[in-house]
């Protein structure tokens, strides 16, 4: 029997609770996740790829079938398979990522028919938790800790210094 590998991408820019949720569930469902870095050209980054990697790295700790990759320039279906992935995972917040993604299913679908795509839904708790949302809080320097990983509260007072 083969393994299940999926991978799961997003900028993650910083990742949030809500992304570890669906981390640590699909973590259950497959026998390896990976993580992998990528780089919306729509999205204008804050925290650099080496802090992007320690916070995950250090969020993820606790799941030793969970690893973590970066990708620029690329498909996440040519990612994907090159790295053996049978699946994508994609999380689900609201109807407006529900619409992106279903279009991007058509996409990748089509370049790659035998990745399937593995949807999640957030959590309710954390459906409003976006990373725009919290680089934003950021900037103001408001509170993340009901938001963000510790990993990333530790990343942000390092910016202070």
């Amino acid at each position: 029997m083969s393994n299940k590998i999926a991978l799961y991408t997003g900028s993650f820019d910083p990742i949030t609770n809500g992304h570890l949720d669906i981390i640590q569930r699909a973590s259950q469902l497959f026998d390896q996740l990976i993580i992998g870095i990528f780089f919306n050209q729509e999205k204008k980054g804050y925290f650099g790829l080496e802090a992007r990697i320690r916070m995950i790295e250090e969020a993820i700790s606790d799941l030793p079938n969970v690893t973590v990759i970066s990708a620029e320039s690329t498909l996440a279906v040519e990612v994907a398979k090159k790295l053996g992935a049978q699946y994508l995972v994609r999380g689900l917040r609201n109807e407006k990522d529900f619409s992106y993604e279903a279009d991007m299913d058509f996409y990748n679908h089509a370049l790659s028919p035998d990745i399937e795509t593995i949807y999640l839904i957030a959590n309710h708790h954390l459906q409003v938790i976006s990373s725009s949302h919290m680089r934003e809080l950021i900037y103001f320097g408001a509170d993340l800790s009901p938001y963000v990983p510790k990993s990333v509260i530790k990343e942000v007072e390092n910016l202070k210094k």
